[in-house]
């Protein structure tokens, strides 16, 4: 009894030894300062009314970019964009400047018609006619045909948007295939050379609030070579949406109107194509605005000499979606205190960890670079235009860590919010892998949940975050995510409903995986290709 009892307590001292031995008691001192309390402090910012979502290229989201800004400076980060903080991006929105007159009248834009932004180019279009061909619904099939005897060649086409010569209801009909069958009726008309198309939409005359406001947001674009390119491609002939009073304006030149024509085409069976000479004249163009949006980076140099040449990117997207003006209810503000604030905290807590730890003689052998990412909201844009312009060389990038949404849970952990989804985690390194694992497993003991790290997931987390962007240079990745919740992208997102504690928790395991990471003695190998089959 009295030995087993010495050696079970030799055994314990040795398992007690491997663990200190585990944990670098410097990264454990310089963790403390990613608290609950240091957690509130930046998100009660940042998800504040004040910043009105923090929109790309809105006041909000510019408020946002100072904030962390000021923070980087004065936790002692330096500026690497020639000694500043920010990246600008080159970012444009497009509006659209659109007429329409008939018989000389102009009707006006969103009540009488609309363009569809992706349908103008940016060298737009123009035209002139006084000859309108009303071609019904503009079909063809057995028995029916509206272009019978019709040359289309040239001309301005009018018809109905949707329906059925026998006056059969399209209630049931799916938005998608409406929109497939009036598609087809645009490529017929393109392939048959025709010069615009006018379609008559009933609903026009009670456009809901989403299409409306849709048409009103002005489009943001990253002037890239690759999308001038696409915006300066023609889009073909120029398809505008009319509602009734215009159509029926139309019309009357041939002594008609929507209700005559539909209820002749029903009851006879035949179409009822025709001539209508109205003078029309129609353009539109996009109009071109730059926009203030910019990337917030803070640089850690490493201690090395040799190793401080490789950086560690850490990220967090600082933009959420604004204000929405027709939200249900009184708040119209989506603070997206978890989307994406719970992230861009973390990045600011392990930014303030690590600035200590190097003041304190303690600072990681590799560089670490802290950015918070514009645009994630409009397409990952800011991490894209980073991808594509680096302030340090993207083969020196030896991993990018990115959280998004880590102050919340979702419902598959209801009863245990301990967890972090991590995803991309060995896509592309198997060292990777096990370095976040063991840190994990050394430090924090958070249950890391694994069922959306691959390709084929249904809802594409692995491509919807700003690591993607760098995932695809091939550089490792690690997403750190909590999951989709009932407020995802909702005025109620607030801050009343962060797990601060969770919040600092998962904040510590993407700090001591970077600890890992910063201090190794080598970079995460990169043994898999982008399709996760091994490198040979």
């Amino acid at each position: 009894m009295i030995k087993k009892h010495f050696l079970h307590t030799v055994l314990t001292l040795l398992l007690m030894g491997c663990t200190a031995v585990a944990q670098n008691k410097d990264a454990v001192k310089f963790s403390e300062t990613i608290t609950k309390d240091n957690a509130f402090k930046h998100l009660s910012v940042l998800a504040s009314d004040e910043y009105e979502g923090r929109e790309t290229g809105k006041k909000g989201g510019w408020m946002a970019a100072d904030y962390i800004r000021n923070h980087f400076k004065s936790v002692g980060l330096k500026g690497p964009v020639n000694g500043d903080y920010f990246q600008s991006i080159d970012m444009v929105t497009y509006g659209l400047s659109q007429i329409l007159t008939v018989d000389g009248q102009p009707g006006e834009p969103l009540k009488d018609f609309y363009n569809m932004p992706q349908s103008v180019s940016a060298k737009g279009f123009s035209f002139n006619t006084n000859d309108v061909l009303f071609v019904g619904y503009g079909l063809t099939k057995e028995g029916y045909n509206d272009y019978e005897g019709q040359n289309v060649a040239g001309k301005v086409v009018l018809l109905f948007k949707a329906g059925d010569p026998k006056g059969e209801s399209t209630s049931g009909t799916t938005s998608r295939n409406a929109s497939s069958a009036f598609n087809a009726k645009v490529k017929y008309l393109t392939e048959q050379k025709a010069l615009a198309v006018l379609a008559i939409d009933p609903a026009m005359d009670n456009m809901p609030d989403n299409l409306k406001g849709y048409l009103l947001s002005e489009q943001m674009v990253m002037k890239t070579k690759e999308n001038m390119d696409r915006l300066n491609t023609p889009q073909g002939l120029a398809v505008i949406t009319i509602g009734t009073t215009l159509a029926n304006k139309i019309l009357s030149a041939g002594n008609t109107n929507i209700d005559a024509l539909k209820k002749n085409i029903s009851e006879t069976g035949k179409p009822a194509s025709q001539n209508l000479k109205i003078s029309i004249s129609a353009s539109a163009n996009k109009v071109e605005k730059k926009v203030r949006a910019e990337n917030v980076l803070g640089f850690l140099e490493g201690s090395d000499p040799k190793l401080k040449n490789e950086v560690l990117v850490i990220t967090g997207h600082y933009d959420h979606i604004g204000i929405t003006p027709n939200a249900k209810g009184d708040d119209k503000i989506n603070n997206g205190a978890d989307d994406d604030g719970s992230g861009t905290t973390g990045v600011l807590m392990v930014a303030e960890a690590f600035a200590k730890a190097k003041k304190a003689g303690k600072g990681p052998k590799r560089s670490i670079l802290f950015m918070t990412v514009t645009g994630e909201e409009k397409g990952l844009l800011g991490s894209e235009w980073y991808s594509e312009h680096p302030i340090f060389p993207l083969e020196n990038t030896i991993t990018n860590l990115n959280i998004d949404m880590i102050g919340r849970g979702d419902k598959d952990h209801a009863t245990d919010n301990n967890f972090v989804y991590i995803i991309g985690s060995d896509m592309l390194s198997t060292d990777l892998d096990k370095i976040g694992k063991k840190a994990n497993k050394d430090y924090v003991n958070i249950t890391l949940d694994e069922r959306y790290n691959n390709r084929t997931d249904p809802n594409q987390f692995y491509y919807r975050s700003d690591h993607y962007n760098f995932a695809k240079h091939g550089i490792p990745v690690i997403f750190y995510f909590n999951g989709v919740h009932e407020d995802y992208h909702q005025p109620s997102d607030e801050i009343s409903k962060i797990d601060f504690p969770m919040l600092a928790k998962r904040a510590k395991l993407v700090y001591f995986t970077a600890w890992e990471l910063a201090n190794g003695l080598k970079r995460p190998r990169v043994d898999k290709n982008e399709d996760g089959t091994p490198k040979n």
